[in-house]
């Protein structure tokens, strides 16, 4: 964790903030909220301005700048909004206290202004706070709030001011505040070597949490982001490890008659997981008990079933399996069962992943040559394919369900990994700037 503190509305007091006065005032409601109503057509970015955070101490000049670039960078990065570059304001935010012009915003045609100082106070802990305006309507959205940290937590306190932007806005929540674990690839493309990273939502903070001496795969976050569950060939066959992602330290867990096993998921729950082992030719899949070790045993069919995920309530599992002669979808009881097959369009259909949500799912998709990441919903119906390339495959779910991160792989012997984002209707496609190569990301939840 990188030492943030808890967050106060002003005007209120807390254990580690004191506000002073009536600073802030809820915002005076509007006919017309401010309001970006996210579609599957064509959305037009809001413009929005964030002028540099005010410095209201020298300590916290450098701070200042980082805090409005990062906010900014955040919500244009989402497809959702538009910034109005600064050259182009005419008044200028010299003082958080200061009346806001609102004629001077909208003659530049700005509909969100943001605003915001940082200091830092006399046990050295950084200060964010900020306000959100409805231009046009001359009222605050929301109440302003601030955000009280260590310096090296600057980035985080940046993602939260964006994350309460963008909900006040679209009336969801957001995601900027969250990391990524990853296999990150370096070298040729028959001799890679392969790590696990986290990260980020945004690919900074990297920080390498395996060495590069044995084979891993499908890291998997738990539900509250503080252990990562995943495949290593660290012991010659593929076993499954449980790393705590604090002091990266991990372990493996219990074998099952020298089964090999692989594609671990942790249950919404935490305290389970539901993970595919193979004997001969045959895969089936299991859920144990972390705790105990106690391992069940959910299918028997002569077949290959993996990459299983959970609803978010825990109640049902979505997976993979070539019981119909094809790789297809089916969803069954969390305690087993007989499944029912969702997938039913052309070609094959593998690593399923349950939205956030619980109303869709995403997949990998292979058909007439080409890869796909595509969503559903969980009857199957409203199939929707978002991208397609050489290689798309392991799609994961922002913690909103309103992006996937997914790994794209180029043709060819000098072909190399990255790692894409895209919006569920399809829309902002972009690459996730990674220092090297990177596969099987695992978003994890707001922090």
């Amino acid at each position: 964790m990188l030492g943030l503190g808890h967050v106060f509305k002003l005007g209120t007091l807390g254990a580690a903030v004191m506000a002073v006065g009536l600073l802030f005032q809820p915002a005076a409601s509007s006919a017309q909220p401010l309001r970006i109503e996210i579609t599957e057509g064509v959305i037009e970015p809001m413009p929005f301005a964030a002028p540099a955070f005010v410095a209201e101490s020298a300590a916290a000049q450098n701070f200042a700048q980082e805090l409005s670039q990062v906010v900014s960078s955040d919500l244009t990065g989402t497809g959702l909004f538009r910034e109005i570059p600064r050259e182009a304001h005419i008044s200028q935010i010299t003082s958080f206290q200061s009346p806001v012009q609102f004629a001077d915003w909208k003659a530049i045609n700005a509909q969100v202004l943001i605003t915001g100082a940082a200091d830092v106070n006399a046990n050295g802990q950084l200060v964010v706070k900020f306000r959100v305006y409805d231009v046009f309507s001359g009222a605050e959205v929301g109440q302003g709030m601030q955000f009280v940290g260590t310096a090296d937590g600057v980035r985080r306190m940046a993602h939260k001011v964006a994350d309460q932007v963008y909900s006040r806005i679209t009336g969801e929540t957001g995601y900027f505040d969250s990391r990524v674990v990853f296999v990150s690839e370096s070298g040729p493309k028959d001799q890679r070597a392969k790590r696990l990273a986290i990260m980020d939502y945004d690919g900074a903070n990297l920080q390498y949490l395996t060495g590069s001496g044995a084979i891993v795969l499908a890291p998997r976050f738990s539900p509250d982001g503080s252990r990562v569950i995943y495949t290593s060939y660290q012991t010659g066959e593929p076993r499954i490890h449980v790393l705590n992602v604090g002091d990266v330290q991990s372990r493996i867990l219990p074998a099952q008659g020298g089964m090999m096993s692989f594609a671990p998921r942790f249950a919404p729950n935490g305290q389970s997981l539901i993970y595919s082992a193979t004997t001969g030719s045959n895969t089936d899949l299991f859920r144990m008990d972390i705790g105990s070790g106690q391992i069940t045993q959910l299918t028997t069919s002569p077949s290959i079933e993996t990459a299983p995920s959970f609803s978010p309530d825990g109640s049902q599992i979505v997976f993979e399996s070539d019981r119909s002669g094809t790789q297809q979808l089916y969803i069954m009881s969390t305690s087993g069962g007989e499944p029912r097959r969702i997938s039913f369009g052309e070609g094959r259909y593998g690593t399923p992943v349950w939205s956030p949500r619980g109303d869709m799912i995403a997949f990998t998709k292979q058909n007439a040559g080409r890869f796909h990441i595509g969503v559903m919903r969980t009857d199957g119906s409203e199939e929707r394919l978002l991208t397609a390339s050489f290689l798309d495959e392991g799609p994961t779910w922002a913690p909103n369900g309103r992006v996937l991160m997914f790994a794209r792989e180029t043709q060819g012997a000098s072909g190399s990994s990255a790692l894409y984002s895209v919006d569920i209707s399809g829309r902002n496609l972009k690459r996730v700037q990674t220092p090297a190569g990177g596969s099987d990301p695992s978003w994890g939840p707001l922090q």
